[in-house]
């Protein structure tokens, strides 16, 4: 294999991993200057905009709560092995944290959970319009 060959195998083979972890079309990539609100303890269920379910690898014991916010009440958690279905996310007041509205798919909660806890990052659909 020549120089040339060989560079652009290497190009390509970086270039397609990248490629299959963007954004999904239609999703809102955090960071991209949406500005998505913190969702209040206990008010309701917001839209589900996010096509992805059956993920699994949630962190041990990841709490889902009635908003997003460490101060809302934990209504139960997640494990590894549990099959989970996304919404969408939003920001917590006052910080970055972004939080993904779920159900647990072995349990049947729906509620919050902090996207660093999440396989994924969590959702990329906000939950605005």
């Amino acid at each position: 294999m020549n120089t040339i060959t060989r560079v652009a195998v290497a190009v390509a083979a970086v270039a397609v991993p990248a490629v299959l972890l963007s954004a999904p079309a239609g999703a809102a990539p955090k960071g991209d200057g949406v500005t998505p609100q913190h969702w209040a303890c206990g008010s309701g269920t917001p839209p589900n905009h996010d096509p992805i379910s059956g993920i699994t690898g949630a962190n041990a014991g990841a709490r889902i709560r009635t908003g997003s916010s460490t101060s809302c009440t934990a209504l139960g958690s997640s494990q590894p092995s549990d099959r989970l279905d996304y919404y969408c996310y939003t920001r917590e007041n006052g910080t970055n944290a972004t939080w993904t509205y779920l159900r647990n798919g072995r349990t049947g909660v729906r509620g919050w959970t902090r996207d660093d806890q999440l396989p994924g990052g969590g959702s990329n659909y906000f939950c605005g319009s």
